[in-house]
C-alpha cells in the first residue's frame, strides 16, 4: 500500500542552535570571565519583551551575564552612552521599535561599534552591502552582520543549500531565492546577503519585485540591484529553490499554488506565512527561527570580545612612567 504522508522535512530552529552553541561554548572556554550583554527595553511592543526575556534566559544558560534595563525612551539616549562608556559592559541590544521612526536609526548609530552585537552600525551596515567581509585589511576580524539574517544563512548552511564544493563568498551560485519583506531590518539585507553569496534573489514587497544579483558568472563584487516591472510573487515562486517570508501579522500567506515541487520554505515571521499544507510541496520547512537568532546574538557579542582581545594583545605596550622618563631624559 502506497504510503499517502508528505515527504517534507520540518527542521526546528532548536536543532539548528545546538550546532552553533556548540561552536560558541567552544569559543567561550578561552575567555576568563563572562561576556556582560546589556538589553535596553524602551518598548510596550509584546513582542519585544518576549524577545528580551528570550535573550535573556538563552544568556543566562550558556555562559553569558545578561543585564535589562527598562528606560523611558526620553532617556534612552543618554543611557546608550553610559553603557557605551562602561568597560564593564561587553556588548548592546536595543529592543526595537521606540519612536517607529527615523529617531530609531539615529539610535542605532549612538551604539559604539565596538559593543553593537546587532550589526546595525553604519560601519557594519556598509560593510554588508558593499560586500566587505572584514574590519581590517589582514582579513582577520570579521564584521558583524545583522542577527535575524545572519540566522536564516546559519539555517541555509545547516540545510546545506550553500554548496562547500565552491569557495567561499560564492556558494549560492546557481540558486534562486525569493524573500517576501523587504524591511530595512531585515528584508532588504538578507537579501543582499544572499545575493552577495552568488544567488539570485527576487526581493518581494507589497508594491513591487526587485532582483538582487551579482551578475552573470559572478562578475561583480557585490550585488546590483534591478526592477522587475509588472512581477509579482506568482512570478518569482516557481523559479524558486528557497522561499523565504517574513510578513508581519497573521493574514498573510504564502499562495502555495504558485510553490516550486521541492522549494525549500523558511518563515521569520512572528506569525506563519505559510499554511500546514505548504508540507504537501515542499521538500524541507522551517516554521520559525527565532532560537536561532539568539544564539546569532550570542555568537556575535563573542567575536566582538575576542576581536577586542585581540587588539589589546596587538597594541603596542605603553611604556611605564619609569620608562617614559628615561625615554624624556
Amino acid at each position: 500500500m502506497a504510503d499517502d504522508k508528505p515527504n517534507c522535512k520540518v527542521v526546528l530552529a532548536n536543532n539548528i542552535a545546538k550546532n552553533l552553541l556548540a561552536e560558541v561554548h567552544d569559543g567561550l572556554k578561552k575567555i576568563d570571565r563572562k561576556p556582560l550583554l546589556v538589553g535596553f527595553l524602551s518598548s510596550s511592543d509584546p513582542a519585544a519583551k518576549v524577545y528580551a526575556d528570550w535573550t535573556g534566559k538563552t544568556a543566562s544558560e550558556n555562559g553569558f551575564a545578561f543585564e535589562l534595563r527598562e528606560i523611558d525612551r526620553e532617556l534612552l539616549e543618554d543611557a546608550i552612552i553610559d553603557a557605551n562608556n562602561d568597560s564593564a559592559v561587553d556588548g548592546i541590544i536595543v529592543y526595537y521599535p521606540i519612536f517607529g521612526n527615523r529617531q530609531d536609526q539615529y539610535l542605532q548609530q549612538i551604539v559604539s561599534i565596538d559593543k553593537d552585537v546587532e550589526g546595525l552600525s553604519h560601519r557594519y551596515i556598509f560593510n554588508m552591502y558593499q560586500n566587505i567581509r572584514f574590519l581590517d585589511d589582514a582579513n582577520t576580524k570579521k564584521s558583524i552582520l545583522p542577527c535575524t539574517p545572519l540566522a536564516v544563512i546559519k539555517i541555509l548552511e545547516y540545510l546545506r543549500i550553500y554548496n562547500t564544493i565552491l569557495s567561499y563568498g560564492n556558494r549560492l551560485h546557481g540558486r534562486t531565492i525569493t524573500v517576501i519583506n523587504r524591511s530595512e531590518v531585515v528584508g532588504r539585507p538578507l537579501a543582499a546577503l544572499l545575493a552577495n553569496d552568488g544567488a539570485c534573489v527576487y526581493s518581494v514587497d507589497i508594491n513591487d519585485v526587485q532582483e538582487f544579483t551579482r551578475g552573470e558568472g559572478l562578475r561583480k563584487k557585490r550585488h546590483e540591484v534591478s526592477e522587475r516591472p509588472g512581477w509579482t510573487i506568482d512570478d518569482c515562486l516557481p523559479l524558486s529553490d528557497v522561499v523565504i517570508s517574513g510578513v508581519p501579522g497573521d493574514k498573510y500567506k504564502v499562495p502555495l499554488e504558485k510553490l516550486r515541487d521541492g522549494a525549500v520554505c523558511i518563515n521569520f515571521s512572528s506569525e506563519r506565512n505559510f499554511t500546514p499544507e505548504v508540507k504537501e510541496k515542499a521538500s524541507i520547512y522551517v516554521p520559525a527561527i527565532g532560537k536561532v537568532t539568539i544564539v546569532v546574538l550570542l555568537r556575535n557579542l563573542l567575536r566582538i570580545v575576542q576581536n577586542k582581545i585581540e587588539a589589546a594583545a596587538e597594541a603596542p605596550e605603553k611604556p611605564t612612567e619609569e620608562k617614559a622618563t628615561q625615554a624624556t631624559a
